[in-house]
């Protein structure tokens, strides 16, 4: 499976704010980390095995350790209204959109 079928995300607006909703299982709220730089949210996270018994001979081993990231472009957002929530394995990012401006100005020609 790639990193997408693992950590699986929706993504929608509502009230004037995006949402983002992944499923993070097996990681816990200190192993996430959320950064918001240049219109980009990264959401990434990182996990180790602490297995300290030694003479292990495993037969099959499939939980997953390590770390991941993923970027979603936001836009300009008003970076220190973001919110975060974890609750059982579900990550919620609430990202509150800026009202656009117009980039384009008709300039009067005296």
């Amino acid at each position: 499976p790639t990193l997408k079928d693992q950590m699986k995300v929706d993504i929608y607006e509502k009230d004037g704010n995006y949402n983002i909703v992944m499923d993070a299982p097996g990681y816990d709220k200190d192993d996430i980390n959320i950064d918001c730089d240049n219109g980009y949210l990264t959401i990434s996270a990182e996990t180790s095995s602490e297995d300290n018994e030694e003479n292990k001979n495993y037969i099959r081993r499939e939980r997953r350790y390590g770390k991941f990231s993923r970027s979603f472009y936001v836009g300009d957002v008003d970076t220190d209204s973001i919110d975060a929530e974890f609750k059982k394995g579900t990550l919620k990012v609430v990202v509150p959109k800026v009202e656009e401006k117009p980039t384009k100005k008709q300039i009067q020609i005296k």
